[in-house]
């Protein structure tokens, strides 16, 4: 299995990759919803500029050098910042990617607000900017419809600043719950005399519910691209979708029921989200990924049927942080070894 790459290493089938992209851009189109996929899962610029071609209207990062990263070899032209930009440094590096691409931010505060207003007083175009809205999912945005209100006026009344619209990451499952939110405030925006012209929505797990958000615009997607065992669990896509594997070979057999691998938290991480073992062996259900350190997996079995030096393929739980773990990933197509790419976007957390 792949004797050419040594491990631990992370394959990457393209096959499935694209199949998964070309089918959820499918499936909004058929809804008129716009895709912007958020590159964290990949980090890829080769990757971003496929989802492009499918038909995504530009990518979402979570960083500013994520995003710089990504747009360094050219290709991808329309970025949206969905994290709290604050700080000088980071302002000054926001007013320079701003001349290389359609930029868009987001922001739950006026302290964001004041900050993005003097970095951009004298740019020539507005930066454009969202409100960040919590629907439900308790982490950052404003709580309230009249709350988005109050920071879409702040934003329309700052200077070099534009209001744009909301965005939220929506809980799953609550969807009809996030439909009423979302239109309660863009009501009272619009009717405060604020146009309204993005509502942006997203989250992997509940992708096929998409279309049922019917004010959103654009919906952002990460984890899709690769799919894994948290959304297989879930019923959101089959095992043989998942695109992003880990190799790994057997490096001990210390007793009849338990394997040693090697690859531990530094390639696989350490995510459960909620399921039982760090992932899925490939053509073994009844292995438990079981005891994870910093270079070894521990495997049990009642009969484990494994033998030194053999290779396994697993499905991580989590995919999004997998793939920043390492400098490159394998491209491979089902048996085949294409090529090593560098991960461009690995490590950029500021």
């Amino acid at each position: 299995m792949f004797p050419e790459i040594d491990t631990p290493a992370v394959l990457v089938d393209l096959d499935f990759a694209e199949a998964n992209i070309d089918r959820f851009q499918a499936h909004c189109d058929a809804y008129g919803l716009a895709v912007r996929p958020h590159i964290k899962t990949h980090k890829l610029p080769m990757l971003a500029k496929r989802q492009i071609a499918a038909g995504a209207i530009g990518i979402t990062c979570q960083k500013i050098s994520e995003a710089e990263a990504m747009i360094a070899e050219g290709g991808i032209d329309d970025v949206l910042l969905t994290y709290n930009v604050l700080g000088e440094e980071k302002l000054s590096r926001l007013r320079v990617l701003v001349e290389r691409v359609t930029l868009t931010v987001v922001t739950d505060n006026d302290a964001v607000v004041a900050g993005l207003s003097e970095a951009f007083v004298n740019t020539q175009d507005p930066l454009r900017v969202l409100v960040k809205c919590d629907t439900g999912a308790a982490c950052c945005g404003v709580t309230t419809p009249e709350a988005a209100l109050a920071l879409a006026t702040r934003i329309s009344e700052a200077p070099g600043l534009s209001f744009v619209g909301l965005m939220t990451y929506p809980p799953v499952g609550q969807e009809v719950k996030v439909q009423s939110w979302l239109v309660r405030a863009k009501g009272m925006i619009e009717e405060a005399g604020h146009p309204v012209e993005v509502i942006s929505t997203g989250g992997s797990p509940g992708m096929w519910q998409a279309q049922a958000v019917k004010v959103a615009t654009e919906y952002r997607i990460g984890t899709y691209a690769y799919m894994d065992r948290s959304l297989a669990e879930r019923g959101v896509c089959d095992s043989a979708d998942c695109a992003l594997t880990v190799l790994a070979t057997v490096i001990s057999i210390p007793a009849g029921d338990r394997a040693v691998i090697d690859a531990g938290s530094k390639v696989l991480t350490s995510d459960l989200l909620g399921l039982d073992g760090h992932g899925h062996v490939f053509g073994r259900p009844d292995i438990l990924i079981s005891g994870l350190s910093e270079e070894h997996d521990v495997l049990n079995a009642p009969d484990i049927g494994l033998s030194v030096g053999q290779r396994l393929r697993i499905v991580r739980n989590h995919a999004c942080m997998v793939a920043n773990m390492l400098d490159h990933v394998e491209l491979i197509r089902g048996e085949t070894h294409q090529e090593r790419k560098q991960v461009a976007a690995r490590g950029q957390v500021w």
